[in-house]
C-alpha cells in the first residue's frame, strides 16, 4: 500500500513538473532573477479571476518581491493534489476541495475567499423553460467536491429539487468553459455558469433558469489555499503575496479603473464581444469581496453537503481549515 502511495506521488509530480514547464515561457515572458517565483495552481476560468491577473500584468506583486507564475489546472482536484505534491506553492481556487483534502488526512490552510455567496446562473438548453423540467434531465457539472459540483447541489436545493430523488444526472465535464461548450453542443441539457458565459448562450436561445446570484446563498468561492508547512516556514511570501492580490481587488473594484480591467479580462478569457465583456464585468464586481475573509458559514454550508459523499468530512473543525491572520493584519481588522 505504501509502495503504491509513493508511486502516485511521484506520478503526480512528473505530471505537474511538465505542467509547469510547459507553463513558465508563456506566463512569464520576463523573469526577474531578484524576484521569488510562487507557482499558484489557477483552478478555473472566470471574471473574478481578474485580480489576479491584474495584479501579475500591471507589477503589484513584482513590488512585493514576488514574480507570480499561474498554472491552469480547470479543476480544483488536480491543483489541491499539485499543491500536496509540492509542485505549486499556492491555489487560487478549490476551498471546497481543500475540505475533503483535509478530512482525509492534508494539512492545508484556506488564507482568504474572493467570493462567499453563489454566483451562477442555471441555464438550460432551448425547450426547458423552468425548474420543474428539470427532472430526468442531465446536468453538466465540475468535479466532486468543486466549486461547480457544489454549486449545482446547492442551486438544486433551492429550487427545492433533489439530484437522486428526481433523477438528474450530474456529469463530471470540467470547468465553465468545458460545460459551456458542452452545453451548447447538447452533450447535457443543463449547467452553472457565470454571467460572463451565459450572455453569449441566451443570444443562442438558451434560458436561464435561475439568477443563484440573487438568491444570497452562501458559499465559499475561489480561495487562496497553501500548505501549513509553506504558511509556517515562507509566511513573508504568503504575506507579499496577499498584499499584491490586496491591491488588485483594489484596482479591479474601482470604477475609474473599468476599461482596463475589461481589457484584461476580455483578453484573458477571450470574450467574443462587448457585451460578453460588460457581463463579465457586472460578475466582477457584485461577486469580488473588497475584504475577502473566508465564510466559515459557507464553509459549514458545503461541510454539510459534502459529508453525505465523504463522512470524514464531517469531523473537520472549520475554524483550524481557515487562518485569515494575515489577511486581517493588512487590512487592520
Amino acid at each position: 500500500m505504501r509502495h503504491k502511495s509513493l508511486n502516485r506521488v511521484k506520478s503526480t509530480r512528473r505530471r505537474y513538473a511538465f505542467i509547469v514547464a510547459a507553463c513558465l515561457a508563456f506566463l512569464s515572458p520576463h523573469p526577474s532573477p531578484a524576484q521569488t517565483k510562487v507557482i499558484v495552481g489557477l483552478s478555473t476560468l472566470n471574471s473574478r479571476v481578474s485580480p489576479l491577473w491584474i495584479a501579475q500584468e500591471r507589477g503589484l506583486f513584482a513590488k512585493h518581491g514576488l514574480e507570480v507564475l499561474l498554472v491552469l489546472t480547470r479543476l480544483s482536484q488536480p491543483a489541491v493534489a499539485g499543491l500536496l505534491a509540492g509542485e505549486l506553492q499556492m491555489v487560487y481556487g478549490g476551498s471546497n476541495t481543500a475540505l475533503g483534502a483535509i478530512a482525509n488526512g492534508a494539512e492545508l490552510k484556506i488564507l482568504a475567499m474572493m467570493s462567499n455567496r453563489l454566483t451562477y446562473d442555471l441555464i438550460a438548453r432551448p425547450g426547458i423553460n423552468k425548474a420543474e423540467e428539470l427532472r430526468g434531465k442531465r446536468f453538466g457539472t465540475g468535479g466532486i467536491g468543486g466549486s461547480l459540483w457544489m454549486g449545482a447541489l446547492l442551486g438544486l436545493e433551492h429550487l427545492g429539487l433533489d439530484a437522486t430523488r428526481d433523477q438528474i444526472s450530474l456529469m463530471i465535464v470540467g470547468d465553465q468553459t468545458n460545460n459551456a461548450q458542452a452545453l451548447e453542443a447538447g452533450n447535457v441539457d443543463v449547467t452553472t455558469l457565470d454571467g460572463v458565459y451565459t450572455h453569449r448562450l441566451k443570444q443562442k436561445g438558451f434560458k436561464v433558469i435561475a439568477e443563484f446570484g440573487k438568491a444570497n446563498i452562501v458559499f465559499p468561492g475561489q480561495g487562496i489555499v497553501v500548505s501549513r508547512a509553506f504558511l509556517q516556514k515562507q509566511g513573508n511570501i504568503v504575506e507579499s503575496f496577499l498584499k499584491g492580490l490586496l491591491e488588485g481587488i483594489q484596482f479591479s473594484l474601482a470604477p475609474a479603473n473599468k476599461a482596463a480591467v475589461i481589457k484584461t479580462m476580455t483578453a484573458r478569457l477571450r470574450l467574443p464581444d462587448a457585451n460578453s465583456a460588460e457581463a463579465g464585468y457586472q460578475d466582477l464586481t457584485g461577486g469580488v469581496e473588497a475584504k475577502p475573509y473566508p465564510s466559515l458559514e459557507g464553509l459549514r454550508n458545503v461541510q454539510r453537503l459534502m459529508k453525505v459523499q465523504n463522512p470524514k468530512v464531517a469531523n473537520v473543525k472549520l475554524d483550524e481549515l481557515v487562518d485569515d491572520r494575515i489577511l486581517r493584519k493588512l487590512l487592520g481588522g
